[in-house]
């Protein structure tokens, strides 16, 4: 297991070449016309067809033999402790298994399941300090896992969200979590967050671990977080009319999750498309919960919502990247030029009835994960996770 994964020394070059499809991430054009993808010391400089490109001097060539290539998958609900350790599953390496599901960004929504977690305010904000630091400082494997996000209490005040904001805190930890229940109060506190360039979340849905609560729709709309948390429940789900309510009544993310009612999951996608809202969803897993981790989590929602939301894999595809990343606002999850250098390589899975990538999904089968990427560097071959691909790229020269 690959703990503080290694970055790039000096000046790199990533070519990879003979790729069959390019995904962009990108709902308005998901699907780019390219063989190519060229990335200067760990982001994106060119794509295109191999013959127009500049590739002289790679320091790394990945030979896609006809695999699709993807941005890496974001996970935009986890709740990760102390490194590559989880408590509420006492797993060690859970991080770095899901990037072998295709996940190479990670956004906290709160270090909840911290042993003794502090709820006074200065034991808060130094938890949620410490936190930043260390992911920023750790990569386990190589993923980018942004935390960081404390879960708010009725004692803070605005000059807290201020000093949280100058240590680099830019998330909140799931409001509803912590003592803040109320609209009222947690609008209030949202509004000082974001006044200082923090994003905000909220629980949705029925109480997932001891201290929190049922947030319904009144709450929700109410406190006005960028994101509306686990819209489909993390587990208990609100009813459909509330849903609906939700999704008609503010223009924030709607955030659904693996760890949710698969139901609710595709009825919030059903609305959001009716709207013409698409754009607004975004995937997350909300693990580790009591359900486990789920390494393949954000694929299994891909192709989840495809098959049995009659989306276009292409599409399902942007919402677990692309989406995220410009919600999230980071420089990763969409394949254009000055992007990180992110991607997941993946061809259908051997067997598949689907006679495409893009077929099988909208089947119902993951693909398999040939590779990930991350800043320009090969994190991974072939996925000890997925099943096996059809075809796999290689490193044939670095």
């Amino acid at each position: 297991m690959a703990h503080d994964a290694p970055q790039a020394t000096g000046p790199s070059k990533l070519v990879i070449r003979n790729i069959g499809l390019i995904l962009s991430g990108a709902l308005e054009k998901p699907i780019l016309d390219g063989d190519t993808i060229v990335a200067e010391n760990g982001k994106i400089t060119a794509i295109g067809r191999f013959k127009d490109l500049n590739t002289e001097g790679a320091t790394t060539i990945v030979e896609a033999n006809g695999t699709t290539v993807a941005p890496g998958l974001i996970d935009s609900h986890v709740h990760p402790v102390a490194g590559d350790w989880t408590p509420r599953q006492n797993q060690i390496g859970w991080i770095d298994s899901n990037l072998h599901g295709g996940v190479t960004t990670m956004i906290s929504a709160g270090e909840v399941h911290m042993p003794g977690r502090p709820r006074d305010v200065v034991g808060l904000k130094a938890m949620a300090i410490f936190a930043q630091r260390a992911f920023w400082n750790l990569r386990p494997g190589g993923v980018k896992v942004h935390a960081g996000a404390p879960v708010i209490e009725c004692e803070m005040v605005e000059e807290d969200f201020k000093e949280l904001a100058a240590a680099g805190v830019k998330l909140l930890g799931e409001v509803g979590l912590g003592g803040v229940k109320d609209g009222p109060t947690a609008r209030k506190m949202v509004g000082w967050a974001r006044k200082y360039g923090i994003q905000s979340t909220i629980h949705t849905g029925g109480p997932s671990i001891p201290g929190s609560g049922l947030i319904d729709k009144d709450v929700v709309l109410e406190a006005d977080t960028d994101v509306i948390g686990h819209i489909n429940g993390g587990h208990t789900a609100l009813p459909d009319d509330q849903i609906r309510c939700i999704c008609e009544g503010c223009r924030r993310g709607l955030e659904i999750v693996h760890n949710g009612n698969e139901r609710s999951a595709l009825f919030t996608l059903r609305i959001a498309r009716e709207m013409g809202d698409l754009h607004r969803v975004i995937l997350g897993t909300d693990a580790p919960a009591g359900s486990g981790v789920q390494p393949l989590g954000i694929l299994r929602m891909v192709s989840m919502l495809s098959a049995l939301g009659d989306l276009p894999a292409e599409l399902a595809f942007c919402l677990a990247t692309g989406n995220t990343a410009r919600m999230r606002q980071l420089d990763c999850g969409l394949i254009e030029v000055g992007r990180s250098a992110d991607f997941v390589i993946m061809d259908k899975a051997q067997h598949s009835p689907g006679k495409t990538i893009l077929e099988s999904v909208q089947l119902g089968d993951l693909p398999g994960i040939g590779m990930t990427i991350i800043d320009g560097i090969v994190r991974t071959q072939r996925s000890r996770n997925t099943p096996p691909a059809g075809k796999v790229p290689e490193v044939v020269a670095k």
